[in-house]
């Protein structure tokens, strides 16, 4: 339990912060499924749809700092290389 009132008020914008970032790891994890769904299933016109809204949704939970640069662009990447595999074939 905090002892001061600053230390109370820092724990109570932990649990939001918290819980709103776990909502965005979450919405992002969701999407990401998504495409390697419409991939699986062949599908490249929802495969694109489903990338270019799984970008953005990465691309936010970066600018707000949910989760590393880097982590968004590797994410991205990987994304890209599949559905490019899939539009090739």
């Amino acid at each position: 339990m905090p002892n001061t009132k600053s230390a109370a008020k820092r724990l109570r914008q932990n649990v939001r912060r918290r819980a709103r970032n776990r909502a965005v790891k979450h919405t992002i994890k969701t999407h990401y499924k998504r495409v390697l769904k419409a991939i699986a299933a062949g599908d490249a016109q929802l495969a694109g749809e489903e990338f270019r809204l799984a970008t953005k949704k990465i691309d936010q939970a970066a600018a707000k700092g949910v989760i590393h640069k880097n982590k968004a662009a590797r994410l991205k990447s990987r994304l890209a290389q599949r559905l490019n595999k899939l539009v090739q074939t």
